[in-house]
């Protein structure tokens, strides 16, 4: 056997460009109300508030008039990016070509980013007004002591995501005169609430109804409610002085997605950096805004 053999050897590289675990589509953004726009900031809607009849107690009386609250909502672009460079000496050592993986890694960020944009917006404070003046905050319209806000101690004290939670949540939405039988309700969860939910008899004794499992595997849908999952769901201070989940639950017209660029997509080589590598760009504009407060609640869970 001769002794140059090994000079032959060779490194076989993967022919395989993997993406490892993260959500790749979004979550939150068909399930709201949704526009295209353009300019510094935009009215996505023009609201009309409610009027009551007035009763006639004097006859040939001077007719009066009923003014309708009105009021206009503004949502704020905010512009994103995502530029990744690929050396051009790492892909020539490359058996495939990697550059659609790495866009399609970026459009996987974008959609994460939307979902962001809504998320944050359901507590965020919103402006209305002429020309977006006035702030609105959330959380204090309803009756019901906590407003749009359902305690942490809902179901027990310093609980999770229970039953009576939810059924607390769709009363408050019915208390704010929401059609409940004409727009689908929503609630997002992340990993913790579903695993809760699935301690909860009420949600998976069929005696009680039937639940519905995505393929058999995750809860979708309990009752009226359907569920989002997601693991971008943020923490705050609940009313119990502790760290919560801040669960949203709505109804579409209660939150707007506003779309001013799609996603924008480039591959180009960089001729000004050394070994002219292959950049990956893609870029995006949107924003999101809470349309009417008494569509969404927020549901403390530990």
């Amino acid at each position: 056997m001769s002794i140059n053999i090994p000079a032959h050897y060779y490194t076989e590289f993967s022919r395989n460009i993997d993406l490892l675990l993260q959500q790749r589509n979004s979550r939150f953004s068909d399930k709201v109300n949704n526009g295209n726009h353009s300019g510094e900031k935009a009215s996505p809607v023009d609201q009309i508030g409610k009027i009551e009849m007035q009763d006639v107690v004097t006859r040939f009386a001077p007719m009066g008039r009923v003014d309708a609250p009105m009021t206009r909502r503004w949502v704020f672009p905010i512009s994103s990016d995502l530029p990744q460079l690929i050396d051009t000496f790492d892909a020539l050592k490359l058996l495939t070509d990697p550059k659609s993986k790495y866009v399609e890694n970026a459009v996987n960020a974008a959609n994460r980013r939307k979902d962001r944009h809504v998320i944050t917006n359901f507590f965020a404070d919103s402006f209305t007004g002429v020309n977006a003046g006035t702030t609105e905050t959330f959380g204090t319209t309803l009756t019901t002591a906590g407003g749009q806000n359902v305690s942490v101690g809902v179901g027990g004290v310093a609980s999770g995501m229970n039953v009576a939670k939810l059924k607390e949540g769709v009363r408050r939405l019915m208390e704010a005169d929401v059609d409940i039988n004409a727009e689908p309700v929503y609630c997002g969860i992340t990993s913790d609430e579903h695993d809760e939910l699935l301690n909860e008899i009420q949600v998976i004794g069929r005696e009680f109804g039937t639940p519905v499992f995505g393929d058999n595997k995750t809860l979708q849908r309990w009752w009226i409610i359907n569920f989002v999952h997601t693991e971008l769901l943020g923490t705050g201070t609940d009313d119990a002085a502790g760290t919560s989940t801040m669960c949203p639950m709505w109804v579409p017209n209660g939150m707007h997605y506003g779309n001013w660029q799609s996603n924008i997509t480039d591959i180009s080589q960089r001729k000004d950096l050394q070994s002219l590598p292959w950049q990956a760009y893609l870029m995006m504009t949107g924003g999101a805004t809470r349309l009417e407060k008494e569509r969404v609640i927020r549901i403390w869970a530990r």
